[in-house]
């Protein structure tokens, strides 16, 4: 999955589980390349370092930048960026048809990821409107 810097989704890759991170990350990155092909700058945990940093910059001429712990600090610390797709999945895993592995399709899994998302940036927007609206 990947989202902006709010948490908003941005493209959902549903995929087998024996399929590595590292290349579902890659067809992440094919899908929002061609919906966003101006995407440069892309934060990712250490489970995405290695080639896929070489692919980034070779494929679209930008940056994808590994955030790391600072030091050998131990226990849960937040970092910069990483926690920003964890709060998303926690957003996500509110709507019943994502708590569970329901569906037949990957398709339809990721439709379902989409529909959520609309319906979370909808309720938003509404809150939104009713404190600027007079009354």
């Amino acid at each position: 999955m990947l989202v902006d810097t709010l948490g908003l989704v941005l493209v959902a890759v549903v995929h087998a589980a024996d399929i590595p991170d590292r290349e579902g990350a890659r067809w992440v990155l094919k899908k929002a390349w061609a919906a966003w092909p101006r995407l440069r700058q892309i934060w990712a945990d250490g489970g995405y370092a290695g080639s896929l940093v070489r692919w980034v910059q070779q494929h679209a001429g930008g940056s994808l930048e590994i955030v790391r712990r600072r030091g050998k600090s131990k226990g849960f610390h937040v970092l910069p960026y990483r926690w920003i797709v964890a709060r998303t999945f926690a957003w996500l895993g509110k709507y019943r048809r994502l708590s569970k592995d329901y569906e037949f399709l990957p398709e339809t899994s990721e439709t379902m990821i989409y529909a959520a998302m609309i319906r979370l940036m909808v309720r938003r927007l509404a809150r939104l409107h009713e404190r600027s609206s007079p009354g």
